[in-house]
């Protein structure tokens, strides 16, 4: 398949080039439209019990309440006539907007709880129709329109989930703006180090653009189709700069080596793509296989980064392994054009002594020099023992964003935030006596300052004075049940409670159904934790049954899979310890809170899939150079010397797309971004460093041991940058040749 791929680029290089510019532009101009749609939101199950809750109440009750209006008075108090008579035009003038239902007011109800402490603010509660983008535009439009001075008489601000989701929203395009104008002139300048060449620095970008605009136009597809989350772009842009980066610069290196030896530029481009596009073909399966466990997970926000991951890794191994072959053929010697004034002659494609001096030093006293290694990578993780998962609230957002400010107003000066409320609905009728009873009961739990019913409000196991909107929580075929606290809805104790809430005993013949906050995180942590075996066990299996097809050992790959492991366990243990902890919060400016359990999982499948890029990368260099008769100690030395210098300079390319992302405001795109750059790092250099010879080197020959049977079958369809192994000597079988006996 490779030697049909490099004689089509060798005869057909411009029609290949021609069709790849047609491609680029009808994929551009299908990626312009994705932003119309793609979504935000998308962390919960939509299977769990508390968003079964949410739809009941959209359908039976006109949902629940998402926005908060909070209103001060600039002068005096808020019962004063000027603002008594601005706080009733505010209510009706939001029961006339269309995008709003259930608009429930201070100055209607009078209720102390609408109220703040010291009287001088009130809140106006609403729900903002819409599935999660247009809920996201609509809370906008209202936002804009009445936040501010209102009618001279109060100071508007808006809280409430729909106004987080919209300044994350709006945030989050700010920061990957931010982000690409800081990685973009950063990566070229950096590209022109490593090449040393205008012309070669450019050839990564066109790969890059290929597959960012190509998967664009996937998400715009998919996005007609299903929900796909807008924080998918994010992973689309700093991806496909990074593997246009990391395949381009793997062909370039083998193409130039190619060059300097005297081969002939067809002959160069055939061996470029039968090597080094082998090694692309491959090291993108492993990434795609990474990324696209993310599909088994119901949030609709992780399964896009499995639609963008495995549609970006695609579309550039597609693209490098057809455009680059062509543009080679094109450019000939040329490649070389524009060197600049430090460049060698030779170029990226020369060896790096270092490297392989590194690799010969570790395999002299593997143990000696692993050892310390394994222990800092080992202490990094150790944060990871006291790891607490969460899910975004307003604390991602900057202290100054207007919803964050709100909620902290509502948790300091008022009696319980009715936003942030735990809601039961009962999906068929209840006889007052049982709803009594029960409603009850729930206000008898310690941190329970209230429940609301249709029967009324009730404190500490007793009725109180009638709470706002209790007229309209009960319906002739349906209940529903308002439970306001003062814990933090997402606090361990707000979990808790919403756990407790489920287990109390409801009216004989319902289920209640509980949703909130607290609940929707106890329910995606339950349906993520409850996805990862699964996820994990289809990563280390296809990576298992790639690394074997690619190498015919079955050692590669259980050493790859365990020396991957350590090293994300230190980078998920640094985060923890930055981000949960918070070390370093006043230097990078977020407020520290359980780890985002979503993101966390998303780093660990990009990081994991980049790990196994570069081992691809190493091994495969290794492996073709024990197949031509060096025994295992010369040719890790001799491979990571081709290898090393590619492999270093890919990762810091490639980090910089990530880190990036630490300039962001939103503090879980911060974890994103440090997290995913601190693992490439990582792996280039410690595990491919270091771990990697000193492995190999205590393996010895048993690094390349297989069955029998797998061996055969190996010999028949493996495939390495050398093409299938050769069958061994039946008294060999089990191992790769090896002529030196090592």
């Amino acid at each position: 398949m490779f030697e049909r791929i490099a004689e089509l680029a060798i005869r057909r290089s411009r029609l290949v080039l021609i069709v790849a510019v047609v491609a680029l532009a009808l994929m551009g101009a299908a990626g312009a439209g994705a932003f119309g749609k793609l979504m935000g939101g998308g962390y919960d199950d939509p299977a769990s019990q508390s968003t079964q809750a949410r739809e009941v109440i959209e359908k039976r009750f006109g949902g629940e309440t998402n926005l908060i209006l909070l209103a001060r008075a600039p002068k005096g108090g808020i019962d004063d006539p000027a603002a008594k008579q601005g706080g009733q035009a505010l209510a009706a003038d939001l029961r006339k907007e269309r995008n709003l239902d259930n608009v429930i007011s201070y100055w209607d109800t009078d209720s102390p709880t609408l109220r703040s402490k010291d009287g001088r603010q009130a809140m106006v509660l609403a729900h903002v129709k819409g599935d999660d983008t247009t809920r996201e535009k609509n809370a906008k439009s209202i936002i804009d329109a009445y936040t501010g001075s209102y009618k001279d008489a109060l100071t508007i601000q808006a809280g409430g989930g729909a106004a987080v989701s919209s300044d994350m929203g709006t945030q989050s395009g700010k920061d990957l703006l931010l982000a690409e104008a800081i990685a973009v002139p950063l990566t070229l300048i950096l590209l022109l180090i490593v090449f040393g060449s205008v012309v070669a620095a450019l050839l990564p970008l066109a790969i890059g653009i290929i597959a960012i605009a190509g998967t664009f136009a996937e998400l715009y597809f998919l996005g007609s189709v299903t929900d796909v989350s807008i924080f998918a772009t994010n992973l689309t842009t700093a991806l496909g700069l990074g593997l246009g980066i990391d395949y381009a610069l793997l062909m370039v290196s083998r193409f130039r080596e190619q060059l300097a030896t005297g081969a002939s530029v067809d002959d160069a481009v055939r061996q470029t793509v039968n090597t080094a596009g082998r090694t692309v073909a491959f090291s993108a399966a492993t990434v795609a296989a990474a990324l696209g466990a993310l599909l088994v997970f119901p949030q609709y926000f992780l399964r896009s980064f499995g639609y963008a991951g495995v549609g970006v890794v695609a579309i550039a191994a597609i693209s490098t392994l057809f455009v680059m072959p062509a543009l080679f053929v094109v450019l000939g010697h040329r490649v070389n054009n524009g060197r600049m004034p430090w460049a060698k002659k030779e170029g990226v494609a020369s060896r790096a002594p270092l490297w392989g001096r590194l690799a010969r030093t570790v395999m002299r006293r593997p143990a000696l020099t692993a050892l310390p290694v394994l222990g800092v990578l080992l202490l990094a993780a150790s944060p990871l023992l006291g790891i607490n998962l969460g899910t975004p609230d307003e604390r991602v957002l900057p202290e100054d964003a207007q919803s964050r400010q709100v909620t902290g107003e509502l948790r300091k000066n008022f009696d319980g935030d009715d936003a942030a409320a735990l809601h039961i609905v009962i999906d068929k009728a209840v006889d007052r006596g049982p709803l009594d009873a029960y409603a009850a009961e729930l206000s008898r739990h310690k941190d329970i300052i209230r429940v609301e019913a249709a029967t009324g409000t009730y404190v500490q196991g007793r009725a109180a004075a009638p709470g706002p909107g209790n007229t309209a929580l009960g319906r002739p075929d349906a209940q529903r049940i308002n439970v306001i606290s003062a814990l933090a809805p997402k606090s361990d104790e707000g979990q808790s409670l919403a756990k407790e809430i489920r287990a109390v005993t409801p009216p004989v013949g319902t289920h209640p159904l509980v949703g909130g906050s607290g609940a929707e995180l106890v329910d995606a942590k339950h349906s993520i934790i409850g996805r990862i075996p699964l996820a994990a066990a289809l990563i280390a299996l296809t990576t298992f049954l790639l690394l074997f097809l690619f190498t015919g050992s079955i050692v590669q790959p259980l050493r790859a899979l365990v020396l991957n492991m350590i090293s994300l366990g230190a980078t998920l243990g640094v985060m923890t310890w930055i981000f949960q902890d918070g070390h370093l919060a006043s230097v990078l400016g977020f407020t520290p809170q359980p780890m985002d359990t979503s993101m966390t999982m998303l780093m660990f499948c990009i990081a994991f899939g980049l790990s196994m890029d570069y081992e691809v990368f190493v091994t495969s260099r290794i492996k073709e150079l024990h197949d031509q008769g060096l025994d295992t100690e010369s040719a890790v030395a001799d491979g990571l010397g081709h290898t090393g210098r590619i492999v270093s300079a890919a990762a810091c390319l490639l980090a910089v797309s990530f880190f990036a992302f630490g300039t962001a405001e939103l503090s879980f795109m911060q974890l994103f971004g440090l997290g995913s750059g601190l693992a490439i790092l990582i792996d280039a250099i410690a595990v491919r460093g270091i771990l990697v010879p000193a492995a190999m080197r205590l393996l010895g020959r048993s690094a390349w041991y297989a069955p029998a049977p797998l061996r055969r079958f190996h010999a028949r369809f493996g495939l390495s940058e050398g093409g299938p192994t050769p069958a061994a000597p039946a008294a060999e079988s089990s191992y790769v040749k090896d002529p030196t006996g090592v």
